[in-house]
């Protein structure tokens, strides 16, 4: 596969993955009505619970469109492993390979959380899988945009490796603060899950332009 055709597809794929969660998660929030979903206090892991008119610590859970919710987090998970393993081929060596475990390992964290719902009532150990599965998920995404940022090898401008260290390290800090308080936990957690949503989209966008501007330069070198 030419660099034509795996950076700009990888790209897109960080892109798109990243808009089918917010849109998959939007839809899911608004469906939960009784009573109303919570960004503040309910997890986000709370939308693909199957049991409705139940109680997890303490936070009432209802989510009628929990198979899309899920069916999101498993396909987060293996498109966002499938771009890095792509993207990947822009650096060498050991880096390389780190950002592609990294990769890969989020995408069994995040389809682990898809089928593994978040829920006392069901199977101990599918909890723990959860949990688990969500923990390296949300670990191994933000750490891709910190090595991301790190990597002068890159080639990115500085204030792209300042903002992909910063988002990186901001979502990890913001997932330590999730027990914090019971009505800011959904606050604290989607910081360590949007900080990487949104590193997607800047990087995808990034590359997408760099790539564009490359392809001219070509172009007008040839003529």
């Amino acid at each position: 596969m030419s660099r034509r055709v795996w950076l700009p597809l990888g790209a897109v794929v960080l892109v798109v993955n990243a808009l089918q969660w917010v849109v998959a998660e939007a839809v899911t929030a608004a469906a939960w009505t009784d009573p109303p979903y919570s960004y503040a206090a309910n997890y986000i892991s709370d939308l693909g619970v199957p049991d409705c008119g139940t109680q997890f610590q303490g936070r009432d859970i209802c989510s009628p469109a929990h198979s899309l919710m899920n069916a999101s987090f498993m396909v987060e998970g293996i498109l966002f492993a499938v771009a890095v393993v792509l993207l990947a081929r822009l650096v060498e060596g050991r880096a390389r390979r780190v950002i592609v475990a990294l990769g890969v390992a989020h995408g069994v964290g995040m389809v682990l959380v898809g089928l593994f719902h978040g829920s006392a009532d069901g199977p101990s150990s599918g909890l723990v899988l959860h949990v688990a599965g969500a923990g390296v998920g949300i670990l191994c995404a933000n750490t891709v945009a910190i090595v991301a940022g790190s990597l002068r090898s890159l080639g990115q401008s500085p204030a792209y490796r300042v903002f992909s260290i910063a988002v990186g390290a901001l979502g990890l800090l913001s997932e330590a603060l999730v027990s914090l308080s019971a009505s800011t936990a959904g606050v604290f957690e989607r910081g360590g899950v949007y900080s990487w949503l949104l590193w997607s989209v800047v990087t995808g966008i990034v590359l997408l332009v760099r790539n564009r501007r490359r392809a001219a330069m070509v172009e007008d070198v040839s003529v």
